[in-house]
């Protein structure tokens, strides 16, 4: 079977597409076709030595796939051959908070990924998905949909009442747009470009702001929100953007930090006269994948795609992930 393989401390070109023995799944194990795999920003910093966790030397890279049961190993009940599956993202979180533990069982960082025709997992690392949703549609869901799920359904779960505050269009932001809207609540979206933000608009985002026109964004939001700042925001930004996430919150609101894109530091005056909550928010568990997926079919929700690349195209998708003018996510097709 075909499979990329990277070396640590090397780059987007020295990705190489080799002929590996397709995997046998063990007891308990289920052997997948993989049919389609999603791009995160993470990717990018695996593939450039960037990754802020351990990562094996030689890694297949990518968390994000789904597929269908092509064998299934002794003792494994719940599935069936030509079952349609994800794998979930941590393979050993499989409910309740995250353990310190969990963090060495990500696909494509600490662990091989899924770019290959074929991969072998432990069933009860398995999920089905929402039966609207086709192979592309469901392979975004693990990391970005997990993680905006995690985000909006934490400690204190949204609701119709809350405004929640998604930065950019990325895969996170979107799905977070969408997933709130869902629940009735009200979003606010921030991007640089009024055609992405337009974009938004159709998929229901209540209002935009334009953070070039705008660069104290977090002024607008104020305004929006009479004063009074958001319940809730997707900080997909980093510490570049942080200050004025903080700004448009609420005392009392929730910040869920999720992105590493916007370098910067943070000042932690700011943190402590605005009263807000952070919260690191690292993607989530089996179960919440579980959960994201009867959302999404409850709903109906149809993930957003921006470009289906072939699978020999991996890197072409990495370059135009890291050029940041995508909205929506990044796919290879494995069919």
């Amino acid at each position: 079977m075909k499979a990329y393989k990277y070396r640590l401390g090397g780059s987007i070109e020295d990705l190489r597409l080799v002929e590996i023995d397709i995997p046998r799944p063990g007891p308990g194990q289920v052997l997948i076709r993989m049919r389609a795999a999603s791009l995160n920003f993470r990717d990018l910093l695996v593939v450039s030595g960037k990754y802020p966790r351990a990562q094996q030397e030689t890694i297949i890279p990518l968390s994000d796939g789904a597929g269908e049961i092509a064998e299934l190993g002794r003792g494994v009940t719940g599935f069936a051959v030509g079952d349609r599956v994800m794998p979930a993202f941590f393979q050993s979180w499989l409910r309740g908070p995250m353990a310190p533990a969990d963090a060495a069982s990500a696909l494509g960082g600490s662990i091989d990924g899924v770019a290959a025709e074929f991969c072998v997992f432990d069933a009860e690392r398995v999920v089905h998905f929402a039966p609207h949703l086709s192979f592309v549609e469901a392979s975004t869901l693990p990391c970005a949909g997990l993680t905006a799920w995690n985000g909006l359904n934490g400690p204190v779960p949204i609701c119709a009442a809350d405004t929640v505050l998604t930065l950019g269009t990325g895969g996170v932001s979107i799905f977070a747009l969408q997933l709130a809207r869902a629940s009735g609540a009200r979003v606010i979206v921030t991007s640089s470009s009024d055609a992405k933000l337009d974009r938004d608009r159709q998929l229901g985002a209540s209002s935009v702001v334009n953070y070039r026109r705008e660069p104290e964004w977090d002024g607008a939001v104020r305004e929006l929100t009479a004063g009074s700042g958001v319940d809730h925001v997707i900080e997909t930004g980093g510490g570049g953007t942080m200050q004025r996430s903080i700004a448009s919150t609420r005392r009392g609101g929730w910040i869920h930090v999720i992105g590493l894109i916007a370098p910067g530091t943070i000042d932690t005056v700011h943190i402590l006269l605005s009263g807000v909550i952070l919260r690191g928010t690292e993607v989530g568990s089996r179960d919440m994948l579980k959960a994201l997926n009867r959302a999404v079919a409850n709903a109906h929700l149809q993930p957003v795609i921006d470009r289906v690349y072939e699978f020999t195209e991996l890197p072409a998708a990495l370059r135009q992930l890291e050029a940041g003018e995508h909205f929506g996510k990044l796919v290879l097709s494995l069919d």
